[in-house]
């Protein structure tokens, strides 16, 4: 182990859709089982309500400010087990909605950027504003992007041009009858970047009847599995019991080394986005 490395843990969380609370609590009592050496704790996407159906104004009172209910305990929970935590929540701002990815460090410092790619189909472009900006962080040392869901399928937009970083986050709600092609695009997606990848998925039943089974990964720089299942995570009442989090220790030396001896970033195409 040295100094340079990061410990990371994955929550496929059993979100209960709607509910702020239950979900809320989940997390919370995630964090009290996780091993001490934890840095970074991944929850998936719009982990306190699930992925809302239905229109604008009927999602509208799942949204909140980045000062809300969500954000608020997640700082608090950071702060009390000094990791960072990432996932996305159901935001408003301006009237607008966004799906809002985050990075909430122990320290408090906060990072927020919006899910880019909307999925038309199931009308997440109807009722929410798509954002512009990939969220980009410095946490304990490494260079971290983080994109949500759909994103995942859009190779240009995840694109880590002249290593700008190291690890990227991927945060779904991609229901099981999908799930091969979301375990295929994590791999791709750090064999093309030479980048650890991580992808948390939820579990559970949404809304609209579709399943979810938790399938997360963390990988490797050449699209290796390096998940280390830890204790399944014992939650009252109607959670029952939660997926085993994942662990997984991230190595900087190793990653360097290898986009030394094989230094594919070179030759990549210069883009830009418009």
């Amino acid at each position: 182990m040295t100094s340079s490395d990061l410990h990371v843990a994955l929550f496929p969380q059993t979100i209960i859709w709607g509910d702020k609370t239950a979900n809320i609590s989940s997390l919370e009592k995630a964090a009290e089982s996780l091993h001490p050496d934890t840095d970074l704790l991944i929850i998936p996407e719009t982990f306190s309500t699930g992925f809302p159906s239905g229109d604008k104004e009927s999602i509208r009172p799942l949204a909140e400010r980045n000062t809300g209910e969500t954000i608020d305990a997640v700082k608090r929970i950071a702060a009390k087990f000094n990791i960072a935590i990432a996932g996305s929540f159901i935001a408003d701002t301006g009237g607008s909605l966004y799906n809002r990815a985050f990075v909430i460090e122990p320290s408090g410092e906060e990072t927020f950027a919006d899910k880019r790619h909307l999925f038309t189909m199931a009308g997440e472009h109807k009722s929410f504003s798509h954002g512009y900006d990939r969220l980009s962080v410095r946490f304990r040392g490494w260079n971290i992007a983080m994109v949500v869901c759909y994103d995942i399928r859009f190779p240009v937009w995840c694109r880590n041009r002249a290593n700008e970083y190291d690890l990227l986050i991927a945060v779904a709600n991609w229901p099981k009858v999908r799930v091969n092609a979301w375990r295929q695009l994590l791999i791709a997606r750090a064999i093309e970047n030479e980048a650890y990848v991580c992808g948390v998925d939820c579990s559970g039943t949404d809304s609209n009847g579709y399943e979810y089974d938790g399938c997360s990964l963390a990988l490797d720089f050449k699209g290796k599995e390096i998940n280390v299942e830890g204790p399944s995570v014992e939650i009252p009442s109607s959670h029952d019991l939660m997926p085993p989090i994942i662990y997984a220790n991230l190595s900087k030396d190793k990653l360097e080394s290898f986009r030394q001896k094989f230094p594919a970033w070179k030759d990549a195409d210069s883009f830009k986005l418009i």
